[in-house]
């Protein structure tokens, strides 16, 4: 604790001299961290291959990547977007002129996630970074190998003195928290999300909230999908290809109309087998379970005799190797935990609609999730979804690929989160947007002060109508 006190300490005091305000000190971390991921790319994929298996073109789309072209975008605009911009005064005021500066917010947290360690570790930190803030990031103990990639490297790329990696379990989360941060940025399920909403309360510290939820595929009838192979082929790689299902914008079940159950599971099957073989546990292509833990949570969904027994494909373990075959699961019970927690594996429930405008309202029916998926060619439907769904994205045709467009918010809505990053949204939400107003002496504007009268009320009322033409005839002694 005393350790950590120091170091927060010293965090404070090198924001507190303005260092990490200006542009160039951005800008050299930002280059810094490009030389990081071009340095030690193979470092990076081994991590991630012992923390999660992940295969090194999986790594790279999903971690290496996603940092290079976030640090590459925000290292182009940071300039621009730290510049004061200009705002439009009413004629009231003047002479006078407003602007709104972004400034840094001062010191804050990052609590990353271990599905995607490194891109939900970097990621916030470029847009910490970009807005000028000291930041203590705080890697996730359940990828230990990627976490102490990161305690170890970024000091020797970053300036230490103003950004700093603290490793640790729960413990040293919850050390964390008991600090006052100028704002907290989280990664995570909901259930620890309120935790720390409930931590930060005590310092009135803002937070940013990604969390999970149950993301629905809407697949539409097949007259409305001009193309189901590449829609299976996105489904199935959306799913798996994702590390395995653990994805907290991977598709968690599919709304399907009753008629089309069995041409989506034969695709869905033969796909699975293109993708990743006979025997997907012997496969380079997949990751696994990240610990035990999780292994046995997901086995723990398959032991509710009514979940196994709507197995349609799959559902064979290796503890040993902590994998879980892709598994789809037909109709399984609506209250059961499958379908009552956000899975975050491989196990992908097929839900049959009599018609699929229902999912509508199936989807409405539950808590908001972080995104909605639906293949459909239908221009009505895909109003009637955008319209009358709540959800923090809505994507079509497609899945996973919002993540990755940096002029679009991330961020989710009620349960899945609060809150928005990626590109400048990265800059905005780690900035306070300050607001500067500057008037001359002259003119002075008597009727704004005391003692009151008619005369004043009338002026006071014309003026915030926007009656320009009214206050000059009243103050001409020709209105009345």
């Amino acid at each position: 604790m005393a350790e950590l006190q120091e170091s927060l300490a010293e965090l404070r005091q090198t924001f507190k001299s303005g260092k990490t305000r200006s542009v160039a000190w951005r800008k050299n971390q930002l280059r810094a961290i490009l030389d990081l991921i071009r340095d030690k790319e193979e470092v990076i994929f081994e991590a991630l291959h012992q923390d999660l298996g992940k295969h090194p073109v999986e790594a790279y789309r999903d971690e290496v990547g996603v940092v290079k072209k976030s640090a590459t975008h925000s290292l182009s605009n940071v300039e621009k977007w730290m510049a004061p911009k200009k705002a439009p005064i009413p004629l009231l005021f003047f002479p006078a002129k407003g602007e709104v500066l972004p400034e840094p917010l001062g010191l804050v947290l990052i609590l990353a996630s271990w599905n995607f360690p490194l891109s939900l570790a970097l990621d916030p930190l470029i847009g910490a970074i970009s807005a000028g803030n000291a930041v203590v990031l705080k890697p996730s103990e359940h990828a230990p190998a990627c976490s102490s990639f990161l305690a170890k490297t970024l000091p020797l790329y970053l300036d230490n003195d103003a950004i700093k990696v603290i490793e640790g379990g729960a413990d040293v989360s919850e050390q964390l928290l008991q600090h006052k941060w100028d704002k907290i940025f989280f990664t995570g399920s909901p259930r620890v999300g309120g935790l720390i909403m409930t931590a930060a309360a005590k310092h009135l510290t803002p937070v940013t909230l990604e969390l999970g939820g149950k993301c629905p595929a809407i697949l539409d009838s097949l007259e409305n999908l001009p193309d189901i192979k590449a829609a299976i082929k996105r489904i199935v790689g959306g799913k798996w290809g994702a590390c395995n299902g653990q994805a907290c914008i991977g598709i968690d079940y599919i709304l399907v109309e009753d008629k089309l159950k069995s041409t989506l599971i034969e695709s869905l099957k033969r796909t699975i087998h293109k993708f990743y073989g006979e025997n997907p546990q012997n496969s380079d292509s997949i990751a696994r379970a990240v610990n035990k833990h999780h292994f046995e949570r997901l086995r723990n969904l398959l032991k509710d005799p009514r979940v196994a027994a709507s197995i349609v494909h799959g559902g064979s373990l290796d503890e040993e190797k902590l994998f879980i075959e892709p598994t789809l699961l037909l109709n399984p019970p609506l209250d059961a935990d499958v379908m009552g927690e956000e899975i975050f594996g491989p196990l992908l429930p097929i839900i049959t609609l009599e018609n699929i405008q229902e999912s509508i309202d199936f989807i409405n029916s539950r808590p908001k999730p972080l995104a909605i998926y639906a293949f459909t060619k239908d221009e009505t439907f895909k109003r009637q979804i955008v319209a009358e769904t709540s959800s923090g994205s809505v994507t079509f045709n497609d899945v996973l690929v919002q993540f990755l467009c940096d002029t679009l918010p991330f961020g989710g809505v009620g349960q899945s989160g609060f809150g928005r990053y990626h590109g400048k949204f990265s800059f905005d939400t780690f900035s306070h947007e300050k607001a500067v107003l500057q008037r001359s002496f002259f003119p002075e504007i008597e009727p704004r002060y005391p003692p009151w009268n008619g005369f004043k009320l009338k002026f006071i009322r014309l003026a915030y109508n926007f009656d320009y033409l009214g206050l000059l005839l009243l103050l001409l002694g020709l209105k009345r």
